[in-house]
């Protein structure tokens, strides 16, 4: 590189850089001459992308101070976010002018698979900053739907200097969006032996970790019952796909040293689409798992009011869906034509619009039309909510996915009702693309959509229920066991 490059791309990092006065409480204050325009916070999942975790560590904390880039696997984001805001909180309030900047321009960068970047969601979620950083995320996992839905790809990335700088250069560019986020809610009958909890902690999904006992103050809490909490933002599925998902995830843990390739990863899921029998799903599916034989499902549709939902019997799976972005960058919903726009009040997909949308697959073959243009899986709602009441019945257990990470769900043995729900909680800032797939209700190039996405009517919640809601994915709860490697989030 000459001298000329050299000096050119000194000048663009620092664009980028953030001094350890800011970053650290202990360090002294320094003469800063110049404010970056896009200041930057990156945390990267070192054990994702087999090697590649790794090597994009080494490179963005050579080109960057390396005391602002965070390697998952040493240091809880939780932890870290919490140090810096309470560091820059004292330099504003001594009125220090380049911390009051920094506060204002700060940008996020997380490096991993969808859980990772759900941890890292959870956590700016919880800390309720007055002015949260947007995110941008690096696709180094298997599925990577979330950057794909805001136009960062969906192949792992380069991971030398010039890649860097490139998606550094995109950060700077992107502009800013919210996304709805999505409160879920699970009751089930506490155990009548055993000192385990309903679900073992291995098996919940690790972005979701934050599924916890609540206090007795919760509404939902009753006598003889565990309630658990967490939150999503892409999509919550259940069925046959979540069984693939499940089948992928238990082989990935019994042995890593198979799963360091992101080619052979999606080679070895799309053997077990075959194995599982999702593509013959009615000679290896009983009818007992479809979904209208394992639960009774209602929708909110209008807020505070909860309707059954048909579900037709052939359905094996459902997706609710909030990014245009399942299984690897697909779009179950499309984009309904105008006579099902009028007839059935169905829009496109928007991503703040506080609405899920609903979809049902009968197996693999069904799911293949969405690789046709205009394919689509069976639009059942769009709703503010949905509630699953599993009674007991034929199956006792199902599976069910949310952003990626699979678990095996109980189901009840006895005269008892394990209960899903899930509600609109707020939103969160990320940052898109020109590519971005991710579609704005208020943008004024997208059609308008019919209903009124987010209105301030809602019922209000009283503090205690909001502060059990409040911890859903993060700050003093988000976190990882000490049993868990953090691989399996890639």
């Amino acid at each position: 590189m000459g001298d000329t490059s050299r000096s050119e791309s000194k000048h663009f990092l620092e664009e980028f850089y953030i001094p350890n006065y800011i970053l650290l409480s202990d360090s002294k204050h320094e003469e800063v001459s110049h404010v970056p325009s896009c200041p930057v916070l990156v945390f990267i999942n070192s054990k994702s992308g087999g090697q590649l975790g790794g090597e994009l560590l080494k490179t963005y904390r050579s080109l960057l101070n390396e005391n602002q880039v965070f390697d998952l696997g040493e240091e809880s984001p939780d932890k870290v976010l919490h140090k810096i805001y309470v560091n820059l909180e004292k330099l504003r309030c001594r009125e220090d002018n380049f911390a009051i900047e920094i506060y204002k321009r700060l940008r996020l960068i997380v490096a991993g698979g969808d859980g990772t970047a759900g941890w890292l969601l959870g956590v700016v979620s919880d800390l309720k900053l007055s002015h949260p950083p947007p995110i941008a995320t690096v696709p180094l996992g298997t599925g990577n739907n979330l950057p794909f839905s805001f136009g960062w790809g969906k192949k792992n990335p380069g991971t030398n200097h010039q890649s860097v700088e490139s998606f550094l250069d995109q950060v700077m560019k992107a502009k800013e969006v919210k996304i709805d986020s999505w409160h879920i809610l699970m009751r089930m009958k506490s155990p009548k032996e055993g000192c385990c909890d309903p679900i073992a902690p291995l098996e919940l999904p690790h972005s979701l970790h934050a599924f916890h006992r609540v206090s007795k103050t919760d509404s939902e809490n009753k006598e003889g019952c565990h309630t658990f909490r967490g939150g999503f933002w892409n999509y919550f599925s259940m069925g046959m796909d979540a069984q693939v998902s499940y089948a992928f995830h238990s082989e990935r843990k019994l042995h890593p040293e198979k799963f360091k390739n992101q080619l052979a990863n999606q080679s070895t899921y799309a053997k077990l689409v075959c194995t599982q029998g999702w593509f013959c799903a009615p000679l290896f599916h009983p009818p007992s798992r479809n979904i209208a034989q394992l639960a009774r499902v209602k929708v909110m549709k209008i807020k505070g009011h909860w309707e059954d939902l048909h579900i037709p019997p052939s359905v094996r799976s459902i997706v609710c869906l909030n990014l245009p972005s399942f299984s690897g960058g697909l779009n179950p919903w499309g984009t309904p034509n105008k006579r099902k726009t009028r007839d059935r009040d169905l829009t496109a997909p928007f991503v703040d619009d506080g609405l899920l949308e609903v979809v049902g697959f009968r197996d693999a073959w069904h799911g293949l039309v969405l690789y046709a243009p205009k394919g689509h899986g069976t639009r059942l709602a769009q709703a503010h909510g949905i509630r699953f009441e599993f009674n007991k019945g034929a199956a006792d257990h199902t599976f069910m996915r949310i952003d990626g990470e699979p678990w095996k769900q109980p189901l009840p043995v006895d005269d008892d009702t394990v209960v899903v729900e899930i509600s609109h909680l707020g939103q969160v800032n990320m940052l898109a693309t020109k590519d971005s797939r991710s579609k704005s209700v208020y943008d004024p190039m997208t059609p308008r959509s019919q209903h009124d996405g987010h209105d301030d009517s809602s019922e209000e919640e009283s503090s205690e229920d909001w502060e059990e809601k409040r911890k859903f994915g993060a700050a003093d709860t988000f976190k990882f066991p000490h049993e868990v490697d953090i691989a399996t989030l890639s």
